[in-house]
């Protein structure tokens, strides 16, 4: 089991330095909700099928290489809050290359 470490800062601008498996198939709207970093219900209200935005947050640096999957373009294109840098926590599946990474979770929809 190999762990790594993300940054993430919640919606009330906390930053939690966390540890995250990647041996679970986890993504990181899923590692949002475990560890509780947003109010019950404001997160993954689509359960993880890029249907609401809920879960999207803002790449804070350069560890996440992948681009925006079509459905992640067409969720935000509709999306509120959406910057350049911003991703669908449930389309970003964790793996070793994620270690460092540093996300900021976007304001509710």
């Amino acid at each position: 089991m190999t762990d790594i470490t993300i940054k993430i800062t919640d919606r009330k601008g906390v930053e939690h330095q966390i540890l995250a498996p990647t041996d679970m198939n986890m993504n990181v709207m899923e590692l949002i909700r475990s560890y509780e970093l947003a109010e019950e219900g404001t997160i993954g209200i689509c359960g993880g099928m890029a249907m609401c935005a809920s879960c999207q947050c803002y790449a804070l640096n350069n560890v996440l290489k992948s681009k925006r999957n079509d459905d992640e373009e067409a969720m935000l294109s509709d999306a509120y809050h959406v910057k350049e840098n911003s991703r669908l926590g449930c389309q970003i599946h964790i793996t070793e290359e994620l270690d460092g990474l540093a996300l900021e979770i976007a304001p509710e929809q």
